[in-house]
């Protein structure tokens, strides 16, 4: 009996041991066996850049926004082109037609910027500036001369950070017939120093006849007092 039973005892643990096998791996050890594995540069070798990573991702990103237009746009991807296509160019129009953008002039935007000169003096260094073919200077001391001779005479009364369009207007309503060039030199003045363009001689000559003129003009005091009151 007893040699029986052991029998049995010993066939139902060997049968545990088919289904349950004791079977214990260190965890740690394997963990760092396969750190050390996957760390040698022959699996890191052909792997891409931070760098190209980076882009890689970014153009995702383009081609997802993209996807995402195309989708919503009349004609998919081609009415997409034909759309960015026809701003980009629109863009360029605007550019060719109004020129560069007008910065905001850091001193306020008045027409004198050191201090008070002569119509004399203005004349003299446009006439420097002009025979050294310094046209964008050229402009704006002639149009310099110009509002200075004017308060010279008491057709305008001498303000401090009038602007080139402001002494155009005001000198406009007494020197009716002058008007349209004033404003014409208030333009060129401001595309020279604030609009980023080019003076041209011709632009300078016309300014120089401008001022003459001007020397020579009588005021209508009447339009002057009707625009006034107006």
């Amino acid at each position: 009996m007893i040699a029986t039973g052991g029998t049995a005892a010993v066939v139902q643990f060997l049968a545990r041991a088919d289904d349950e096998v004791p079977v214990t791996i260190p965890r740690v050890p394997a963990r760092d066996a396969a750190e050390r594995e996957l760390s040698k540069p022959m699996y890191r070798e052909h792997e891409p850049g931070l760098f190209q990573r980076a882009l890689d991702w970014f153009w995702e990103r383009i081609d997802d926004l993209l996807g995402a237009a195309s989708g919503v746009t009349p004609g998919g991807t081609l009415g997409l082109v034909v759309i960015v296509i026809a701003v980009v160019l629109l863009v360029v129009a605007l550019r060719l037609r109004l020129g560069a953008l007008r910065r905001t002039p850091a001193t306020g935007g008045g027409l004198f910027d050191d201090g008070p000169r002569s119509a004399a003096e203005h004349r003299a260094a446009a006439e420097r500036h002009a025979a050294d073919q310094r046209w964008d200077q050229a402009v704006q001391e002639r149009m310099r001369a110009v509002v200075r001779s004017l308060e010279e005479r008491a057709l305008l009364e001498p303000r401090p950070g009038r602007t080139a369009d402001e002494a155009a207007t005001e000198a406009g309503r007494s020197l009716p017939d002058h008007a349209d060039p004033l404003q014409a030199a208030a333009r060129a003045f401001d595309d020279v120093t604030y609009g980023g363009r080019h003076a041209t001689p011709d632009a300078y000559a016309q300014l120089r006849d401008l001022d003459a003129d001007l020397q020579r003009s009588k005021p209508r005091f009447d339009t002057a007092s009707a625009g006034g009151a107006g």
